[in-house]
């Protein structure tokens, strides 16, 4: 069955979440902001960054209120206005602030899903927050296990592990987290996307799968047996495949998303198939969160020509994601 659109439900009320004040998220915001969502959206960010942008980009910006072309805004004031392009480790507690009040919305004041802008992680650390990513500080916020998965119109790549230094990966992979991670991304793909019975490709750790063993034993003694334990339970899973041929057309005809063990195995061919459409949704958390998929862009901040495209569907697959949830709720109509 497919997941109902906002209309059907109501229009979601989601928290849109700018980020990085040095970089292109509120440029992107201000741009999103000129479009019509299924959606009524609340920013949490700083009114100076939002208004310097739209500055930038000669572009209307209307912060009083809901429906097309509005939203509201709840401000989380940054410290310092940096230059675009050089992140202040100052602005690092506004900036989790910001993230943190979008969350609480979602959690207890009633909105319905929660959109993130990009932000600069070394910027995040270097002002003495330890920080390796929005997905695991939410999870920890939530005390849920999440799972990322980024997603276009050609394949959904849900990751094993996602921000470790690859030394550590092979560790981190074991029989009780990868089962965990499978079962929270199955549950995804049934109840936020509607597919009764989803097939999931789930690639192994080594060259060829590991080659029964010679080049490396984690598909023998950790993944396969995983893999036998679900399949026992119903879950329709292929593996471990190889992870060269995994995404070959024929087989991502055959499959509702592919699991990848680790962040650059499964990535680069999510984003040379489509990266201005990509999103980043974190499954698990109570709320849909979707984020953009690329980073800060410090480059392109300050009118340089960032692209909107993925804020855009991010908004957009995060609006139907919440209205398939309140539709599940029975949350009535508004």
């Amino acid at each position: 069955m497919p997941a109902p659109t906002a209309a059907e439900v109501g229009r979601p009320r989601l928290a849109l979440v700018p980020g990085e004040p040095a970089g292109v998220g509120p440029e992107l915001c201000v741009i999103a902001l000129q479009h019509d969502h299924d959606a009524d959206i609340t920013v949490f960010g700083d009114r100076a960054a939002l208004e310097r942008a739209a500055l930038v980009l000669d572009l209307p910006l209307r912060l009083d209120g809901t429906g097309p072309g509005r939203a509201r805004l709840v401000e989380v004031p940054h410290p310092v206005l940096p230059a675009y392009g050089s992140p202040d480790p100052a602005n690092a507690a506004s900036i989790i602030g910001a993230l943190r009040a979008a969350a609480d919305a979602c959690g207890r004041h009633g909105l319905d899903g929660m959109v993130t802008g990009p932000v600069h992680k070394a910027a995040i650390d270097a002002g003495g927050i330890a920080f390796t990513g929005t997905t695991g500080m939410l999870a920890a916020w939530t005390g849920r296990d999440v799972v990322m998965m980024l997603a276009n119109d050609v394949v959904r790549v849900a990751l094993a592990t996602v921000h470790l230094p690859l030394r550590q990966v092979a560790d981190a992979i074991t029989r009780p987290a990868l089962e965990r991670t499978i079962e929270v991304l199955h549950h995804a793909l049934r109840f936020d996307f509607g597919i009764c019975e989803p097939v999931i490709a789930v690639l192994g750790l080594n060259p060829h799968a590991g080659e029964d063993g010679l080049l490396g034993r984690e598909e023998i003694e950790v993944i396969g047996p995983v893999l036998d334990r679900l399949r026992a339970r119903g879950l329709r899973l292929q593996g471990p495949l190889p992870a060269d041929t995994a995404f070959l057309p024929r087989r991502l005809r055959e499959v509702d998303a592919v699991l990848a063990m680790y962040h650059d195995q499964g990535l680069p061919v999510l984003k040379y198939s489509g990266f201005e459409q990509a999103v980043n949704i974190t499954l698990g958390l109570p709320w849909p969160r979707v984020a953009v998929d690329h980073g800060t862009a410090l480059d392109l901040a300050g009118g340089r020509g960032a692209d909107p495209s993925s804020l855009l569907e991010a908004i957009g697959t995060c609006a139907r994601l919440a209205a398939a949830r309140r539709a599940r709720s029975g949350a009535p109509q508004t």
